[in-house]
């Protein structure tokens, strides 16, 4: 996969938006089960009170308040806030706010806190806070052992029941009375921070409730607005799902369009050695499944892979914060799944490999059977390729399903996992919520992290089960996009003498397949010049077309050179060289279409009328130019719905429409009648008058009338001529055209 990143390049910019936008995302998914956390403990269990400090308490309370403080504490907390009496002008919506406080009695009103010291003396006030409420509940008689350590003890002090523990502690030392502060906030503490906090939370409520504030009223306002925060965030969450989505979508589709266009920017580039490297078969399914599979690995990594990490390491970390003591629960889950995904890796990497494989082979026996239906009805063999096919097919349908049933298999290992943590966790938690060392909602609050954090893992695992196919279907794509080239541009490129004369000259030229052990082009060596016309014939396998293909550069040759107006045709562009051909091919390839864009295929700026007249030329008018839509009769694909003559009379006429100095003919009218192939032949020849003409045939009517008849047995040229003097010199010749002298004749 690597190998292909470069061509992320061009997306870096949506890439990165998406992270941030994943960024935002995590810290939003994070944070709804703290909201939750808060809406359980201080919305349900604390009727809404969540304030640090308290926001007024009676006088009387100030009063127990200072026995526990400094004096430099009393002046700090007697600063802070505001005593409110019946003179004073603000009494009446003071009184609104807390309506049990009577007529005459004062209230303390938190105003300002000072600037200096809050660190210090805030702790001090929440631990005298604290032990006033719990010496007051001990004192009614409504003290429960939850409130504070069983082996608590008033140093040594003892209170009547029916006594004011306020009268009996102003005469104790402020040293002593601190003492017993500090012993029950360090031995609340020992239990957990949330015990204090419980402990402080239900002091805020008593006082609360004794100044008459609307608890049900505080607790609705405070579940309402932590719901719309949470409800806020879950929205903003959402936007930024949708919107990384259609990021991901882009980024994938735009690199799967970029690879696809420079994959098959690369197989035009590529000679015939490249293309027998790569099946027609496989370069499909690197350009279509292979690439697929690129597409969606690529949207689920944008969506999945840098999200997970974030919300993994987010959601342990905000576990942490509520409790320490459990993370290793979620290290034993996390631990499971990786075992899982490992395992679940190993087994199936290879797998993939073996079904890519199995993937090109059924493509290539589609292929082949839908080329040749015609060849597969006649001999009646339908059974056999039912048969052939099928076997692959039932191969790649075994590796398939057992690649499926491994990763079925994991799911619900996976499900075991995350419902095995959350009743460990449930368990575990349950036993500290009893010891007051945990509350609820951190309690709830931390079971959601952890299917977070599972399911992050279990993201990542989906990746895990994408990947291995991926990564095989990168290797492939980057084969073809990675090879180098067989035949290239010259590094200093030289340019063609004008006006260019178009000769063509083979000297000492051999030429060997890659691989193969001989040659089968022996020290070939001829001059075509311009103005005339040179034929090659020979036995089937003779090297015919290889010469033919060494001309446009479609291999290189071995040992010699070739050259053009006397220029190594290595050293020219290959744009420039093959401008200067006209081609046929030995098998006539037609495009989807129509007639006028096949023959425009060759010059897009030929007018009507070369294109008419290369078609009369062509011997092709009588079904095109007879037929009602003329040039716009319709072409199917590689035009099979035309015969083998009409198709290669339409490639003649193709390549008569580029008018190029140099023309090859390769076994092209092999499908024509000999009338229409004498017809065809003798237009050429005025119309060609002054360019280069190479012609391979088999036949020997075709060819008679060449300027130069080269002949060629098993790779090696025995014969060079005209017509007459190679019916006396050659041998080789002389059997083939007596072979064929009956039908000449009757030509």
């Amino acid at each position: 996969m690597v190998r292909l990143l470069k061509y992320l390049r061009p997306y870096l910019s949506l890439v990165v938006l998406a992270i941030l936008l994943l960024l935002i995302q995590a810290n939003a998914d994070l944070a709804l089960p703290d909201y939750l956390s808060r809406i359980v403990t201080y919305g349900i269990q604390l009727n809404g009170i969540e304030d640090e400090l308290p926001q007024a308490f009676r006088e009387e309370q100030m009063g127990k308040l200072l026995l526990f403080l400094s004096p430099q504490e009393q002046e700090q907390l007697l600063s802070a806030y505001e005593k409110i009496d019946p003179q004073s002008p603000n009494f009446g919506q003071v009184q609104a706010t807390y309506p049990a406080l009577s007529d005459t009695a004062s209230v303390y009103v938190l105003s300002e806190l000072p600037k200096s010291g809050a660190q210090v003396w805030i702790p001090k006030l929440k631990n005298a806070f604290v032990t006033v409420y719990v010496l007051d509940q001990w004192q009614s008689g409504a003290f429960s052992s939850s409130l504070v350590p069983p082996n608590f003890e008033m140093g040594g002090f003892d209170i009547a029941a029916e006594g004011d523990w306020t009268t009996a502690l102003s005469k104790m030392p402020l040293a002593l009375r601190q003492q017993i502060v500090d012993r029950l906030s360090h031995q609340l503490i020992s239990l957990g921070e949330n015990a204090f906090r419980q402990n402080y939370s239900m002091a805020l409520r008593q006082e609360y409730l004794a100044l008459g504030v609307d608890l049900n009223r505080l607790q609705s306002s405070y579940i309402r607005r932590t719901g719309l925060q949470m409800l806020a965030i879950a929205l903003l969450s959402a936007l930024c799902t949708i919107t990384v989505g259609l990021l991901a979508a882009r980024t994938a589709a735009g690199f799967s369009r970029d690879l696809r266009h420079f994959l098959f920017e690369k197989v035009l580039s590529f000679s015939s050695l490249e293309f027998d490297r790569f099946s027609a078969a496989s370069l499909i399914t690197r350009s279509t499944n292979d690439i697929t599979q690129l597409q969606m690995l690529i949207m689920m990594m944008v969506r999945m892979v840098f999200y997970a990490p974030l919300i993994a390491i987010g959601g342990l970390v905000r576990a942490m914060s509520k409790d320490v003591s459990m993370v290793w629960t979620i290290g034993l889950a996390v631990v499971s799944l990786v075992g899982v995904i490992v395992v679940a890796y190993q087994v199936s990497i290879k797998k993939f490999k073996i079904i890519q494989n199995f993937v090109d082979r059924i493509n290539a026996i589609a292929r082949e059977n839908l080329i040749g239906m015609m060849v597969v009805r006649a001999f009646n063999r339908q059974d056999y390729e039912e048969q052939r096919f099928d076997e692959v097919n039932q191969n790649l349908m075994r590796e398939n399903l057992f690649v499926n049933r491994v990763f079925i298999v994991v799911m619900p290992f996976m499900m075991l996992i995350m419902n095995g943590v959350s009743l460990l966790i449930i368990g575990v938690g349950a036993q500290q919520v009893a010891q007051t060392s945990l509350q609820v909602g951190d309690l709830m609050a931390f079971m959601q992290y952890a299917m977070q954090i599972v399911f992050s893992f279990m993201m990542i695992s989906f990746m895990f089960m994408m990947f291995p196919r991926a990564d095989v279907s990168a290797h492939r794509v980057a084969d073809v996009l990675e090879s180098q080239l067989s035949i290239t541009d010259p590094a200093q490129p030289q340019e063609l003498p004008q006006p260019l004369r178009g000769e063509i000259v083979f000297e000492n030229v051999s030429f060997r397949y890659p691989d193969a052990e001989e040659d089968v082009l022996h020290q070939i060596n001829f001059i075509a010049k311009p103005g005339t016309t040179t034929a090659i014939i020979g036995t089937t396998g003779s090297g015919k077309s290889t010469i033919l293909n060494l001309i446009p550069r479609f291999y290189d040759v071995t040992e010699g050179k070739i050259t053009l107006d006397g220029i190594d045709i290595r050293l020219l562009p290959l744009n420039k060289l093959r401008e200067q051909i006209a081609y046929v091919p030995q098998k006539s390839n037609l495009f989807s279409g129509d007639v006028e864009g096949n023959l425009r295929f060759a010059n897009d700026q030929a007018d009507e009328r070369t294109l008419i007249a290369a078609i009369e030329m062509a011997q092709a008018a009588d079904f095109v130019l007879t037929d009602e839509q003329g040039l716009k009769l319709e072409v199917s694909q590689g035009g099979t719905n035309l015969s083998g003559g009409q198709r290669q009379r339409l490639a003649i006429a193709r390549a008569l429409v580029k008018d190029a100095p140099i023309y090859i003919f390769d076994d092209s009218f092999s499908a024509l009648d000999y009338k229409t192939d004498l017809a065809l032949r003798t237009a050429l020849k005025k119309r060609l008058a002054k360019a280069t003409v190479f012609i391979v045939s088999q036949r020997v009517a075709s060819i008679k009338d060449a300027d130069q008849i080269i002949v060629l047995d098993q790779g090696r040229i025995v014969g060079k001529g005209t017509h007459d003097e190679l019916m006396i010199r050659c041998e080789v010749y002389r059997e083939i055209a007596q072979s064929q002298l009956g039908v000449e004749v009757l030509a």
